[in-house]
This record gives structure tokens, sequence and C-alpha cells, in this order.
């Protein structure tokens, strides 16, 4: 079975339409018909559904797209594997990061960079079911995040750190002052929240639901950055893992009172498939620059 013929039936079912297809594939319609009728007797089954100009895919032809899809999502990680061999460490380094990483992964950008110029960094923000997608789909070669270790289907998960989820403030803030604040009267201040998704607001959506408290909640925002930025001016309190402050000098983190809450921080990999050399020296960049930051060498 050719890798040229799986690729035309792919973008035949990506556009449903023989003649679109054909010139996304940079070949001639009488060509790509050949092809995938070729295609389809090599495998003794029809494929699509040919009705005037419109095209279908059969109930074969839909089983045989996802086989396809993986193998040629194989061939091009073989690919990328054999590259980077022989070009040792160069190419792109895809990196997905949920928003609540954001702050812990900036620090590593420049040194990893500098260390090895040869590769080109490209970072996508999401949120964790997102990256998990494109991670399945190749699109990315590793995620970082905070993630449910009990969720890890099709995931390889390699721990990173715990991290408290706190009361976050202003050096200026009028409760700058405390060492804890209870549930009952973090429901009392004016709150920045991370969106709905967060691993941190998720968790606090269940603190408060479990004692019937309704946060005085005035913003949420996806954008961590742009949240610790309105924490920094002094007016407002968030609520977020506390090592997302790492590279803000003028916020602190103040224990909530009770039981604490812990977040679990991972580089998750897709299970079963090359782990690129880049990814995995960059995972040992980010450790070094983490334990360096919180000074903590063990960060567990």
């Amino acid at each position: 079975m050719e890798f040229r013929r799986l690729g035309y039936f792919i973008k035949a079912a990506e556009m449903l339409h023989f003649t679109h297809a054909a010139e996304a594939s940079f070949v001639t319609q009488s060509t790509l018909s050949q092809q995938i009728k070729q295609l389809e007797e090599e495998l003794g089954t029809q494929l699509f559904d040919r009705v005037g100009k419109q095209i279908r895919l059969t109930e074969a032809g839909r089983v045989f797209l996802n086989h396809a899809q993986q193998v040629m999502r194989d061939v091009k990680k073989s690919k990328e594997a054999i590259k980077e061999l022989n070009d040792m460490v160069s190419g792109e380094l895809k990196i997905g990061v949920t928003y609540a990483f954001s702050s812990m992964l900036l620090p590593a950008l420049a040194p990893f960079s500098a260390k090895y110029p040869g590769i080109k960094i490209i970072v996508e923000y999401g949120t964790a079911g997102e990256l998990e997608q494109q991670l399945k789909l190749a699109d990315l070669d590793v995620i970082l995040a905070f993630h449910d270790q009990s969720d890890n289907t099709g995931l390889e998960m390699e721990p990173l750190f715990s991290s408290r989820i706190m009361m976050v403030v202003s050096k200026r803030h009028h409760l700058a002052s405390m060492k804890k604040i209870s549930l009952s009267e973090l429901g009392k201040v004016e709150l920045i929240l991370p969106s709905k998704g967060f691993s941190s607001r998720d968790l606090l959506n269940q603190l408060f639901s479990e004692r019937n408290i309704k946060p005085l909640i005035k913003i949420e925002m996806n954008d961590v950055h742009s949240l610790l930025s309105m924490v920094d001016e002094g007016q407002w309190a968030t609520i977020i893992n506390e090592k997302a402050i790492l590279t803000w000098e003028n916020l602190i983190a103040i224990l909530i009172a009770g039981k604490e809450y812990y977040k679990q921080a991972f580089v998750l990999w897709q299970k079963g498939v090359y782990r690129k050399r880049s990814a995995t020296l960059f995972a040992d960049e980010l450790i070094r620059i983490l334990q360096v930051r919180s000074g903590d060498k063990k960060l567990s």
C-alpha cells in the first residue's frame, strides 16, 4: 500500500470533493480518482459513495480513515525522529501549555533557546482537553499542565511538582498581612478568578458549593498573565496555584485555612510514540529552572 494513495484518500475524505482534493494535492482530478480506485481495489471494498459530483464516505471508508490518519501521523513522527538524529538538536519543538502554567513556562524559554539555538520553539496555549487532542494528532510534541492523575487515557504523565491552591494578593492589598484566610472569609473578598475549566477554579467551585458560600466574583478571565497583572495593581484578590506567581515580585500567596489543597503539574506525552530529543531536553531545562526559582531542589 502506497503512502501517496493514503494521502489522496485522506484529502478526499476531508474535502468530500475529488476536484478540490486533487487541487489541494497538486495532481489532476483523474489521477486522484484513479489512485483512490486502485486503493479500493487493493482493499476489496468501496471507500466512497459517488453520487454525481458529490462523494461521501461509506462505513468502510470511515473506519479506514481513522487508520489511514494514524499511519500518516506515525510516518510523520518517524521522519521527525530520523531528521532529529541526523541534525542532532534542531528543528521545531511544539509545546502545549495550559493557561495556568504560563508563568512557569516563560522563565525557561530564553535559557533553553540560548542553549539550543537550532531549535525553533512554538508555544500553543489552551485548555487541557484542547491540548491533549492536539497531542494525539501529533500537532504538539509535549504538554505542560496541571492535571488529574486518574485521567490519563492515551497519555504518559511525568510528574513535575505539586502546588498549593492559595489566595494571591498584591503586597499593597489590605489583606496582605494575613497568614491564612478561611473559606467563609474568602466568600467576602472581591475576586478575579480564572475561567471555569481551570483546575484551581474547578476545585474552588466545589469547595464553595459544599459550604453554600457564594463568592464575590467580579471578573473572570482565561489569561492568567492578565489576571495577575490586575491583582498586582493592589485592589483585587485571586485564588490560584502558588507557583503561578514565581515571577511576580509584588504578589504574595496566603494559605486557605483548614485542609491544604494541592494540584499536580505534569509533563504529558502521547503514550507509545517517539519522544523528540528536543522535548526531553526542554523538560529537563524546565525542571532545573523551576528548582532554582522555587529554591526547592526536589520539587515534590
